[in-house]
C-alpha cells in the first residue's frame, strides 16, 4: 500500500479487522508523557479538532511513516473513530506542546491484516507525537487584557481606522509574523472586511495604549486553506496586540479642558493671534515635539496648526486638543516622528492672545473721591507698576527699584499702550492696563519681553505735574519781560553764557513767573533750552539770536491758535 493510502487510513479510521492470532502482551495503549508544558490551558477531548506532528516506527526503530517527512502536520477530529483506535486514545488529554511516546498494540492498530508493503500483520506501532493545536467548533474568540491605560476616553468601534503593533504566533508558539520586524504599524479599518473575522472582533472595545492577547480559532482565521507557507490549514492564531491609536474619518477635533483660570473674561475666536506652549504626543504617549519658550504663534515651519483647536480658551488655560489625521499637520515635522494616519494629542498652555484690531483695555481698580484733575498729554507723572504676561508670568516691577517710574506723557518715553493707559488718571488712582503687542513691543519684543506678547500692567499714579505744549521746554505764566535780553544779561557784558541763562530761568521758576517742561532732571531741560537759543553754537546767546528765536515762537503760537 502506498504512503498516501496509509495516511488516508490513519485519518479516516479504516481499521483492519482484529487478528485471530496472538494479540501480544499489551491490552491497551501505553502512554509516556515525557514532556508536559508548565502551562496547559486546555486538553484534547473527544470531538476536538487537533493538529499534530508524529514519527511512526516499529519496535526495532525502523520508521514506517512521518508527518515531518511530508512537511505538513496532521489535522483531524479526535475520539470519533476517524483515527486508529490506539492513536485516538493516545491523543486524548494532550496539551498544546505536550510530547508523548505511544505504544499501540496490533489489535488497536492495523491488526492481523496490516498495511500492504508498509506495516506487517500483528505489528506493534511506536509513535512519537507533539500536539500543536486544539480547537472545537463551539469555540469563541479568547481575549485576555494584558494592560489597560488608566484613562480611556474612547474605544474601537466598527468603521474606525486603527494603528497597532502585533506579534503573531501559532498556538504552539511558532512565530509567523510581526509588525515590529517591519518597523511599521499595521494600519487598517475595523469591521470592513480588511481583516480576518477574529481580528476584527478582537480589536473592538480596545483603548489606545491597551495590550491584548487574542486567540482566534481557525474558522475565524484562515480556516482550511491556511495562508501560504506560514499558516497551516486549520490553525489557531495567537496575536499579542498593542493598539497605538484610533480615529474615524467622521471625527472632529476633540478638546479636553484641563484647567481654566477663574479670571477668564475673554476667549479666543477665529482671527486671534495666539501664543502658547505645547507638548505633542501620539495616542500611545510617544513625544514627537515640544515647544516651551519661546511659545509659538498660529503658524510655524511645519505649516498651519488647526485654528479650530485653539478657539474658546483663555490666557493661562491648559487643554488637550486631539486633532485627527485629516485635521492635523499638513506635513510631518523634521525627523518623520509622526507616522502616517496618526492621531495627535497636544497638551497646550495658552500664554496670551490678541487681535490686530484690539485697543488698550483699562480697568479702574480704585479712584479717589472728588478727583477733578487728571493726567493729560505732556504731563510729567510718577507711578508704580507691576508688569506681567497674561498667564501671570512676572516681567518687571518698579517696586524692585529705589524710586517709582517717571515719564512725560506724549513724548514717546513709554510704549504707546501704556501712555494711553496713563491718561485721564487721578493721583492715587489704581488701574489694570492690558496692552496688545501692536501698542506694546510688537512682533520682535524687547529685552525681557517676548515677541508678540500681550502685557498686563497694574499701575498706581503717585504724582502729576502739569506739562507744557508740545515743542516747548518753558512757558511764561504771563507776558515775558519787556527787556528780556537785558534782564537775562546779569553782568551786562552784552552776551549770555550758560551760567547766566540757567540762573535767570531758575529765578523765573522760583518766582512763579513760568514753568519748565516737567522732568526728573531740570538741569538737562535748561541746558536743552540754551542749545535751542544758541544758534551759532558758540557757547553764548546774543541779542539777535534771542530776538530771532522769540519771533519764531510767536509765529508758531499764532499758527497753533
Amino acid at each position: 500500500m502506498a504512503r498516501g493510502s496509509l495516511l488516508l487510513r490513519l485519518l479516516l479510521g479504516l481499521l483492519a479487522a482484529p487478528g485471530r492470532g496472538d494479540p501480544g502482551p499489551l491490552e491497551d495503549v501505553v502512554i509516556d508523557r515525557y514532556f508536559i508544558p508548565k502551562v496547559c490551558l486546555r486538553e484534547a477531548q473527544m470531538g476536538d479538532f487537533i493538529r499534530y506532528h508524529y514519527n511512526g516506527t516499529f519496535k526495532d526503530g525502523q520508521k514506517f511513516d512521518s508527518s515531518y517527512d511530508r512537511g505538513a502536520t496532521v489535522a483531524g477530529v479526535v475520539g470519533v473513530g476517524r483515527l486508529i483506535t490506539g492513536m485516538d486514545r493516545g491523543l486524548q488529554g494532550m496539551c498544546v506542546n505536550e510530547r508523548r511516546h505511544l505504544i499501540v498494540p496490533p489489535h488497536l492498530g492495523y491488526g492481523s491484516i496490516g498495511v500492504a508493503g508498509m506495516i506487517p500483520p500483528d505489528a506493534t506501532l511506536y509513535f512519537d507525537v507533539i500536539m500543536l493545536d486544539i480547537w472545537n467548533k463551539e469555540d469563541k474568540l479568547q481575549i485576555t487584557t494584558l494592560h489597560k491605560p488608566e484613562r480611556c476616553n474612547r474605544t474601537v468601534e466598527n468603521s474606525d481606522f486603527v494603528r497597532y503593533h502585533y506579534n503573531g504566533t501559532l498556538l504552539d508558539g511558532s512565530h509567523f509574523d510581526s509588525s515590529y520586524s517591519k518597523d511599521s504599524t499595521y494600519d487598517t479599518y475595523v469591521g470592513t472586511g480588511w481583516l480576518i473575522k477574529g481580528m476584527d472582533e478582537g480589536l473592538l472595545g480596545m483603548c489606545a495604549g491597551e495590550k491584548r492577547r487574542i486567540v482566534i480559532p481557525p474558522f475565524l482565521a484562515y480556516g482550511e486553506k491556511g495562508y501560504g507557507t506560514v499558516i497551516p490549514p486549520q490553525a489557531s492564531l495567537v496575536f499579542d496586540v498593542l493598539l497605538l491609536d484610533l480615529h474615524n474619518p467622521k471625527d472632529g477635533i476633540s478638546l479636553e479642558h484641563l484647567e481654566v483660570p477663574a479670571s477668564c473674561k475673554r476667549k479666543a475666536v477665529t482671527g486671534d493671534f495666539v501664543r502658547y506652549h505645547y507638548n505633542g504626543t501620539l495616542m500611545d504617549g510617544t513625544l514627537f515635539d515640544s515647544r516651551y519658550w519661546p511659545p509659538v504663534g498660529p503658524t510655524d515651519e511645519h505649516g498651519t496648526i488647526w485654528p479650530l483647536g485653539r478657539q474658546g480658551f483663555s490666557p493661562g488655560a491648559a487643554l488637550s486638543p486631539a486633532p485627527h489625521p485629516h485635521r492635523a499637520l499638513r506635513s510631518s515635522p523634521p525627523g518623520n516622528k509622526i507616522p502616517s494616519s496618526a492621531v495627535l494629542i497636544f497638551d497646550i498652555h495658552v500664554i496670551d492672545f490678541h487681535n490686530p484690531l484690539d485697543s488698550v483695555e483699562i480697568e479702574t481698580l480704585s479712584r479717589p473721591k472728588g478727583c477733578n484733575v487728571t493726567t493729560q498729554e505732556r504731563d510729567f507723572v510718577r507711578y508704580h507698576y507691576n508688569c506681567s504676561l497674561l498667564d501671570g508670568t512676572k516681567l518687571f516691577s518698579s517696586h524692585d527699584y529705589d524710586h517709582p517710574q517717571e515719564a512725560t506723557l506724549g513724548t514717546s518715553k513709554v510704549i504707546d499702550g501704556l501712555n494711553t493707559g496713563l491718561l485721564n488718571m487721578c493721583v492715587g488712582e489704581k488701574r489694570v492696563i492690558i496692552i496688545p503687542p501692536h501698542l506694546g513691543h510688537g512682533e520682535n519684543g524687547a529685552r525681557g519681553v517676548p515677541g508678540s506678547a500681550v502685557l498686563r500692567f497694574e499701575v498706581e499714579l503717585l504724582s502729576r505735574e502739569e506739562g507744557v505744549p508740545e515743542g516747548y521746554l518753558f512757558i511764561w505764566h504771563g507776558d515775558p519781560p519787556a527787556n528780556l535780553y537785558e534782564d537775562m544779561d546779569l553782568n551786562k557784558d552784552g552776551e549770555i553764557p550758560p551760567e547766566e541763562f540757567s540762573t535767570f530761568i531758575k529765578a523765573q521758576l522760583t518766582e512763579g513767573k513760568g514753568r519748565l517742561m516737567p522732568s526728573s532732571d531740570p538741569e538737562t531741560v535748561i541746558a536743552d533750552m540754551f542749545q535751542n537759543q544758541d544758534r551759532n553754537q558758540d557757547g553764548k546767546i546774543t541779542a539777535e539770536e534771542l530776538k530771532l528765536k522769540s519771533d519764531e515762537d510767536q509765529e508758531r503760537i499764532h499758527e497753533e491758535l
